[in-house]
């Protein structure tokens, strides 16, 4: 007798949708089949899509910039991304530069995660790390940390890490196996003045240092024979460019994510009265660049939220500098990006970022013997939402409109087996460390 069965509904596997009944034992799917077997609790799935249980690989709860901390810890960021189906999400380390440094900032996040009631697993992070990138690579590697991300900029915090250390770590991705993530901003031409307000933005960090660094980066890839992933690509030039320079590499070395929010929304965001509350970096682009980003939209290989939100209070100032950079969407991600692309939006949102950092066949698939993580959704839509789970008192997706209108709705969600919501109901979960 199987612990759970979830019945008549249709499931996305191998790219189709399914009618299938999925048997679950414990945290698997042991069985997927036609054949109605005895079970000791079922779920009627008739009429509603069952997916893959969808991965963030771009999270930031409770990040601590030293003067601000965002309002979102790991237990209502994991509600909130529960209730958007994401059942597994990689957050990030504290940069280190030292690798005496690094087990305990592992320390410290594993820590705050177990609030989580998803999976999580983390990406190290490192600052300028001179003289030391083999020792930290080594380090990740033995405490089960495949990625490891930088920042090309930021120079005045110290976070920057120059072309040297880039170079000898992409040469150690491929020699040790891992992911180096870069946050691309060409930094000689990003400058954030002490007198810029909010619409100085998309001058002050503007498209040309994405797609020049881009460019930079793509060319050691192709030296060195790495393996880069570049996180919230923000602008549909800087996919474009790369495309022509370097389409062998896009798929292969060199990885692309881009995150909800620069598909929907633009830079006009900023000429709002309340434009302080879209400031992210790197900012809202161009509606042509906009248009740009879903005609590549085929080589964007992930959709990762950057989720980081803050308070109205906290983005409500005047001078840019001033403002705690990040957006809330972890909860809006899949419905907006569904509604998008439809089904294209299910692999860049589960196989595809399972694949890329270790967690495939185990996540991101509906298989036997895989994880029994599930998505309900009902898609007799529309459907309005007007309410979501992150402690921020604000969301970019209803922000003066009041609701967000989607096809689909998130009933239900599995994770491991075990509902954490159940017809919209939340119940609660414990999540995994994946290290």
């Amino acid at each position: 007798m199987h612990d759970l069965g979830i019945m008549n509904g249709m499931a996305y596997i191998d790219r189709s949708f399914q009618k299938v009944n999925i048997y679950i034992d414990d945290d698997k799917i042991r069985c997927i089949g036609s054949e109605v077997k005895p079970c000791r609790k079922t779920y009627n799935a008739e009429g509603k899509r069952i997916i893959p249980g969808l991965i963030d690989p771009h999270v930031h709860f409770e990040l601590d910039t030293g003067n601000i901390v965002s309002c979102d810890d790991f237990y209502s960021g994991s509600v909130s991304a529960a209730f958007g189906g994401i059942t597994t999400f990689i957050d990030f380390l504290d940069p280190v530069s030292k690798s005496s440094d690094f087990e305990s900032a592992l320390e410290k996040r594993k820590k705050l995660a177990e609030k989580s009631i998803v999976d999580y697993k983390f990406h190290a992070t490192l600052a300028n790390p001179v003289g030391q990138t083999r020792e930290l690579a080594g380090i990740a590697k033995s405490k089960g940390l495949d990625s490891i991300k930088i920042f090309t900029t930021y120079s005045e915090s110290g976070r920057r890490t120059y072309e040297r250390e880039i170079r000898e770590l992409l040469g150690l991705s491929k020699e040790l196996g891992f992911t180096l993530l870069v946050h691309a901003e060409n930094d000689n031409m990003v400058g954030v003045l002490p007198g810029h307000k909010v619409w100085d933005i998309t001058s002050a960090r503007n498209e040309e240092a994405e797609i020049s660094e881009a460019l930079s980066l793509a060319g050691m890839v192709e030296e060195t024979g790495g393996n880069l992933y570049m996180v919230h690509v923000s602008s549909g030039h800087t996919i474009q460019a790369l495309s022509i320079r370097y389409p062998h590499l896009l798929g292969k070395g060199f990885h692309i994510e881009s995150c909800p929010h620069y598909f929907f929304l633009n830079l006009h965001e900023y000429d709002r009265e309340d434009g302080y509350l879209f400031t992210m970096v790197p900012p809202l682009r161009s509606h042509r660049s906009q248009g740009l980003l879903l005609n590549n939209v085929e080589l964007v290989e992930t959709i990762g939220t950057d989720h980081c939100a803050y308070m109205k209070k906290d983005k409500e100032k005047e001078n840019l500098k001033d403002i705690p950079m990040g957006v809330g969407s972890i909860e809006y991600s899949f419905l907006a990006m569904y509604g998008l692309l439809g089904n294209g939006a299910i692999d860049r949102m589960s196989e595809n970022p399972a694949k890329l950092f270790g967690l495939y066949p185990k996540k991101g698939v509906i298989k036997e013997e895989s994880d029994a993580d599930l998505v309900i959704l009902d898609d007799d839509g529309p459907y309005l939402k007007t309410e979501d789970h992150s402690a921020s008192d604000y969301s970019i997706y209803t922000q003066g409109a009041g609701a967000f209108a989607s096809m689909i709705k998130v009933v239900s969600v599995i994770s491991r087996g075990h509902f954490v919501i159940e017809n919209e109901e939340l119940k609660g979960g414990n999540g995994k460390c994946l290290l």
